[in-house]
């Protein structure tokens, strides 16, 4: 076997796209799924096939390739500035395809309403919820900058989005669930105070896969924008949001090298696995992946080795399978991927403009 190879079990990643889509349906909630996870023209036309409409996106590259594969409703969960983004984004309105965009600072306002497209441009308002990142906390600056969106010519306010990434950093699954609660009611709250304001909220959108079925629950969302769901990975696992067996992807390698008995090397390094230890500070994850073998930890990685310490490792000339910590990055590290029926390409591997 020419190993490294990342491969793909269609049919769990099948099971996976279906039970969030069975989820949202049930919820009566919008599926805007992130393809920042997989990049993957063939995976969303799988997301699609379960009656996903519409896409999430971070980067206008992104959206473009999404655009050109005949994918039309696309958010772009992203601040967009500079002249450059702005005439892209110009470019896909032109072209047919209705797109979104976030929007938390005056900067951000002032160039969305300078675009020269009929019917202004729609806009979501982006919410810190926790992680600290981008988005306005909720309070009074909060709700006059909604107010100065919706006096601002050329734009037209469509709701509000979060992103609850801090529950990464959750030590348990009860954690994970009280951080999505919390997210999904600050979301309704800050909506229903706008609406006190007579200000017409049709989006309440959350995101992130460890949160979505825990804020989603929650009457008055209207959006769950998971991403990682498609795969799961050993963050996931150790959040206690999927078990193992629902993990679809994985990276298949070799030891190569056996210096002594307690260490086994790899062919698989940080060019294959990535070096994300789990996002936004999750110290729930222990090594590079997820072995097969609980007495066995993937302990070190080098861009083309990855080490292997315990007991009882495997001899030089074994072939190993590792869950990796973060699916996402190992994605875009590939481009195609191995499924049961052949090779999958990665449409957007790269795309970070």
């Amino acid at each position: 076997m020419n190993t490294p190879l990342v491969v793909l079990d269609w049919l769990r990643l099948q099971a996976n796209i279906q039970d969030m889509a069975s989820f949202a349906q049930k919820q009566g909630l919008m599926l805007r799924p992130h393809i920042k996870a997989h990049k993957s023209v063939g995976i969303a036309r799988l997301q699609e096939s379960f009656g996903v409409t519409g896409f999430t996106v971070a980067k206008l590259s992104e959206a473009e390739e999404m655009c050109k594969a005949g994918f039309l409703d696309i958010t772009v969960a992203f601040p967009l500035i500079g002249q450059e983004k702005l005439h892209r984004l110009v470019k896909l309105l032109k072209g047919g395809c209705r797109v979104s965009v976030i929007v938390d600072s005056h900067e951000g306002l002032k160039g969305f309403s300078s675009l020269d497209y009929p019917g202004g441009m729609d806009v979501l308002v982006e919410v810190d919820s926790g992680l600290a990142r981008c988005g306005l906390e909720p309070g009074e600056g909060l709700y006059r900058f909604v107010e100065a969106v919706t006096r601002t010519s050329g734009v037209n306010f469509k709701g509000v989005l979060t992103h609850a990434g801090h529950a990464y950093a959750a030590a348990d699954l009860a954690e994970v669930k009280r951080i999505g609660q919390h997210e999904g009611q600050l979301m309704v709250e800050v909506a229903n105070e706008l609406r006190r304001r007579g200000i017409p909220v049709d989006v309440v959108s959350v995101g992130s896969t460890p949160t979505a079925k825990f804020a989603g629950e929650v009457p008055g969302v209207t959006e769950i924008r998971p991403g990682n769901y498609v795969f799961y990975d050993a963050t996931q696992v150790a959040l206690g949001v999927a078990e193992q067996e629902q993990c679809s992807l994985k990276v298949i390698a070799t030891v190569v090298s056996k210096p002594t008995p307690a260490r086994a090397v790899i062919d698989a390094g940080a060019k294959v696995l990535a070096l994300d230890r789990g996002a936004h500070g999750s110290s729930s994850i222990q090594g590079h992946g997820l072995l097969s073998n609980p007495q066995w930890r993937l302990s070190r990685l080098s861009e083309e080795h990855g080490i292997v310490e315990g007991e009882n490792l495997p001899k030089i000339g074994d072939i190993i399978e590792i869950i990796p910590n973060h699916a996402c990055p190992v994605i875009n590290l590939r481009d195609s991927i191995i499924t049961e029926d052949g090779i999958l390409t990665i449409t957007m591997r790269g795309c970070s403009q």
